[in-house]
């Protein structure tokens, strides 16, 4: 973890001050602002915690209690009730806009990725060493599994957009909705992203509606017949002029998921599809906060 709890506690008090009121209802008993809540939950997700644990933490832990004002300490079903009710759209666009509040109104570059989560913790290794060796075989089954979408500044890592769902999904009906989402925050230049995102309206939108530069290698679906280009203006022009450069800076998205899976894990603890949603929610949220 790049901040200590305390900083940590401190960072996720201030962006919630700048993005929820103090309380959920005028006749709410008072005992914890949603601020104190949500620096709580932050915390857990910073530290790989589950709701028992980071009950426990605040009870043996004064200087983490005082640095966010807290009287009295959560029991864990607070917690996991509080996420429940924090990490909604509507409060989830409030605190996302928060943890970027004070940077740059533009970037010249953003890029593009997806990743999923495991739902339990046992390693891809672990997994495949026991398929090989026969230890499980045929009877080894793969469901759906946490997906993260996501759209980040290629200069300083943040994240500026995000989708959760269920994989194995395309990434292709991602790309507007997260572009959109990230322009609502700051102006972009040029965005990038693997062939995933690659279609011609993809391309046309992004461009001729948004103003924003694509660079995509057209390289999804079959390929043409005789090496010809492929059909769309766009899909043509990255075929014949691909800016390779700026394509280069899209190892930046794969940065910011490395930096999720190594600070937060790289499973979720939660069992259902909106409890996934939730927790992927979460680290979004926390990886800002924890950048310097």
């Amino acid at each position: 973890m790049s901040k200590s709890p305390v900083a940590v506690l401190r960072t996720a008090l201030h962006v919630a001050q700048g993005a929820l009121a103090a309380y959920s209802h005028v006749n709410s008993p008072k005992k914890f602002t949603q601020h104190q809540l949500f620096a709580c939950l932050v915390l857990k997700a910073a530290m790989r915690l589950d709701y028992r644990g980071l009950q426990a933490l605040f009870i043996d832990c004064s200087d983490l209690r005082d640095a966010i004002g807290l009287k009295v300490v959560p029991h864990w079903t607070s917690l996991q009730k509080a996420a429940a009710r924090l990490l909604h759209d509507d409060t989830v666009v409030r605190l996302l806009d928060a943890t970027l509040a004070g940077g740059s109104a533009s970037t010249p570059r953003a890029a593009v990725d997806s990743t999923g989560f495991a739902t339990h913790h046992a390693s891809a290794y672990y997994t495949r060493r026991r398929r090989e060796t026969g230890d499980v075989g045929s009877r080894t089954q793969y469901h759906a599994f946490p997906k993260l979408a996501l759209l980040c500044d290629g200069t300083n890592h943040q994240i500026l957009a995000s989708r959760t769902g269920a994989g194995p999904s395309p990434d292709v009906v991602d790309f507007v909705g997260l572009l959109e989402q990230a322009l609502s925050r700051r102006r972009i230049h040029w965005v990038s992203g693997d062939a995933g995102y690659d279609s011609e309206t993809n391309h046309r939108l992004a461009r001729e509606t948004l103003k924003v530069r694509t660079v995509i290698p057209p390289k999804r679906g079959r390929p043409t017949k005789d090496g010809k280009p492929p059909k769309g203006r766009y899909r043509r022009l990255m075929s014949t002029r691909f800016n390779k450069p700026e394509y280069g800076q899209r190892w930046q998205s794969e940065t910011v998921m490395s930096m999720i899976k190594r600070r937060q894990g790289e499973a979720v603890w939660s069992r259902s599809s909106d409890a996934w949603a939730r927790d992927m929610t979460l680290m979004v949220l926390t990886h800002n906060i924890l950048i310097p």
